[in-house]
């Protein structure tokens, strides 16, 4: 055993005296970046967290990431503190300590996201194996002590301002209130789930003034029996669409339906299989247009940091108008007045049909990160892979936000007018991040 232990030591000795400092070629690598957003999606993915409370892990996350790299870079970028509500002091690197800044993001990104995420040690291995690429790729041990010791210190700050924004008192209000009316939203099969996160709209807001600075405009009004009415109209464009969906608008709606726990019921058996939310799709498209415009580290970052807030404060303003309306969805509807054997494409998600999250959290996304690199990129999505779903090629981000709506109408579980409602309005709410935040000088 002492033999074997000699061998392992002298080994050890012989690699670290030959090890080359290489470590900035991995490390300061974009693509590690993206690497590293993608294994928070995983754990948010398997931890069953709804779309807008993953908006949060990932906007808080992002933004600790970002906040190294402004710090680092000052003559080219500029810290959100003082641009987003509320946020106030940030902890500022020691002067003349050598610290690698990229390193630091990483681990600012993975110990915020991890806080925010749960369960505490689910992004360990992975912060433990960038400390040993690190250490094993010549990094000083000096700059390695000071990398970790900044990061931990913007970690720290980034969640004392998040535990301002009213989540906690959420978890412990009121449950949305189920009540007998034609217009109201109700449960839906085949889960039946409660409704979620109905206090959303009072999180605080990063870039908007509050949830409602943006009015959305009533829905059309309830009215099954006026065919000449618009709401008739639009549900009987719904079924009808439905019932003849092609293999193109299938496809689309599939691709974009990001349902993270799809129920699925056979006989008497129900299983929940999960994927990607719209955020975490969202980020995964950040991170193949980073790559497709081979955009440098710092320029990743800084688009993962502002897509993640059009996406946090986008949520916030879909959902206060979901839960402000609570208006009933096109399966209820259609069960109800024309066939009760009928169902929607994809599965309706567990909250009020207006307006669709989805549509406006991807104008938002697509507004934020356009403004970070560039217009008409034209890419192919291939985030769907993995959950066996063929790939999709875009001109541009907004393209790929406009086929987002209509997918939720090909789905059957949003109302035409819904989709391009939402679509313009998160298309506001990234247009104003885009406007008030300042991040590359």
């Amino acid at each position: 055993m002492k033999h074997y232990l000699l061998v392992f030591v002298l080994t050890a000795l012989f690699f670290s005296s030959c090890k080359k400092a290489d470590y900035k070629n991995i490390l300061h690598d974009p693509r590690l970046y993206s690497r590293t957003v993608y294994v928070l999606n995983n754990v948010v993915m398997g931890n069953n967290f709804s779309p807008p409370v993953a908006s949060r892990n990932y906007a808080y996350a992002s933004i600790a990431g970002y906040e190294v790299i402004a710090a680092g870079y000052p003559d080219k970028y500029q810290s959100l503190v003082g641009q987003l509500n509320d946020f106030k002091k940030v902890a500022k690197p020691v002067a003349n300590e050598s610290i690698d800044y990229e390193y630091a993001s990483l681990l600012a990104f993975c110990k915020v996201g991890e806080a925010v995420t749960f369960p505490e040690g689910s992004l360990k291995d992975y912060t433990d194996s960038l400390h040993q690429i690190a250490v094993t790729h010549g990094m000083p041990d000096e700059m390695i002590t000071n990398s970790e010791k900044y990061a931990k210190a913007v970690a720290l700050s980034i969640m004392t301002w998040s535990k301002g924004d009213h989540y906690l008192a959420t978890r412990s209000a009121p449950k949305f209130s189920i009540k007998d009316s034609v217009w109201r939203w109700v449960p839906t099969p085949p889960g039946y789930f409660e409704a979620v996160e109905p206090h959303w709209g009072e999180i605080r807001t990063m870039v908007m003034h509050d949830a409602r600075q943006y009015s959305v405009p009533p829905p059309p009004q309830f009215n099954i029996t006026d065919k000449n009415s618009a709401y008739y109209k639009d549900v009987i464009l719904t079924k009808n669409t439905i019932d003849s969906l092609t293999a193109v608008e299938i496809h689309i709606a599939d691709f974009w339906d990001d349902n993270p726990q799809k129920m699925n019921v056979a006989g008497h058996v129900m299983f929940i299989t999960k994927k990607f939310s719209p955020p975490g799709h969202w980020l995964s498209v950040v991170g193949i247009g980073a790559e497709k415009t081979k955009a440098d580290y710092n320029t990743t970052v800084c688009a993962y940091a502002k897509t993640a807030i059009a996406l946090f404060d986008s949520f916030i303003e879909s959902w206060a108008a979901k839960y402000h309306y609570k208006t009933v969805r096109p399966e209820t509807i259609i069960n109800k007045y024309f066939d009760t054997n009928w169902r929607p494409h994809l599965q309706t998600p567990p909250f009020p049909e207006y307006t669709c999250g989805h549509c406006t959290i991807s104008a938002a996304a697509a507004a934020a990160l356009t403004s970070v690199l560039g217009n008409n990129v034209a890419y192919t999505d291939t985030s769907e892979l993995v959950f066996g779903i063929k790939n999709r090629s875009f001109k541009s981000f907004r393209d790929a936000a406009n086929e987002t709506a209509m997918s939720r109408f090909y789905g059957g579980i949003h109302f035409h007018i819904s989709c391009m409602v939402s679509e313009s309005f998160g298309k506001v709410v990234g247009d104003s991040v885009v406007k008030k935040l300042v991040m590359k000088k």
